[in-house]
């Protein structure tokens, strides 16, 4: 397998302090990641030098084969697609305009541009695909969380990409919405075999099925990193949390709750 992602001995530093210090990871085409972590563990970070935006302070970055520092980022962005719940508009735009914007790679329409033909039939074919051809003219702010997120993979998708990040993409869904945004990222292995993916969470309820490896980390350091099913244990989840927590795995989702602990009366 060719790898889309190569992160060599990475560290990043800010204001004096450690954010990242010596992380390696290798994402081969087809691979579907899992970046899991405490809050402040730097899973951000990581996802910067994923995706081509943030350098690391020493170390090296490969994406889709280029070296970051070497070659023009604004065109190797163009092959990463990028779902970030907190995606903010300036103006109140379709389902349809907003997945039009991954064609443009901008956050809004640009001034003066005219989408072809053949973009509008692709756009409609990507809305079917995440399931929102129903709501394509439905405009952003009558959208529920659920259905911008699959909105924002319509996006993400519309270019074509062989990279694709999720940053935390069940974040203020209920329990449902989750479970149709977490359909949607499954069949994206069967429609895009291909693609390689990275979703960054801290609840290991909201990793597909199709998750193939997973990297842990805590404190700017890696603690497990390697196929799904021998990295999410309860020893590894235990020890990124600080916290004695009992790992679950049924019917290819995972499950996590803290270790019971009798109360002193």
């Amino acid at each position: 397998m060719k790898p889309v992602l190569q992160l060599d001995d990475v560290t990043f530093r800010r204001d004096g302090k450690q954010i990242i210090d010596g992380i390696s990871l290798t994402v081969n085409e087809g691979e579907h990641w899992a970046l899991l972590g405490p809050n402040g563990a730097g899973k951000s970070t990581l996802l910067g030098f994923c995706g081509a935006v943030t350098f690391p302070s020493s170390g090296t970055v490969r994406v889709l084969g280029e070296q970051m520092g070497r070659t023009d980022l604004a065109a190797l962005r163009r092959h990463i697609g990028h779902v970030n719940p907190r995606h903010r508009l300036q103006h109140p735009r379709t389902v349809r305009e907003v997945v039009l914007t991954g064609i443009s790679g901008t956050n809004d329409l640009p001034l003066r541009w005219t989408p072809t033909h053949e973009d509008l039939e692709r756009v409609d074919a990507m809305v079917e695909t995440v399931g929102l051809t129903r709501i394509a003219d439905g405009t952003w702010p009558t959208l529920s969380q659920g259905e911008r997120g699959r909105a924002l993979i319509a996006r993400a998708l519309i270019s074509g990409p062989r990279l694709l990040l999720l940053d935390e993409p069940s974040t203020g869904l209920d329990v449902a919405a989750r479970e149709q945004l977490l359909e949607t990222v499954d069949a994206l292995g069967q429609a895009h075999p291909d693609v390689a993916s990275i979703l960054v969470t801290h609840h290991l309820e909201e990793l597909p099925t199709t998750t193939t490896h997973a990297l842990l980390i805590a404190e700017g350091r890696s603690v497990a990193s390697g196929t799904a099913r021998e990295t999410v244990t309860t020893d590894h989840v235990t020890t990124a949390f600080s916290h004695p927590v009992q790992v679950g795995y049924d019917d290819g989702r995972w499950t996590a709750r803290a270790k019971a602990t009798p109360m002193e009366v």
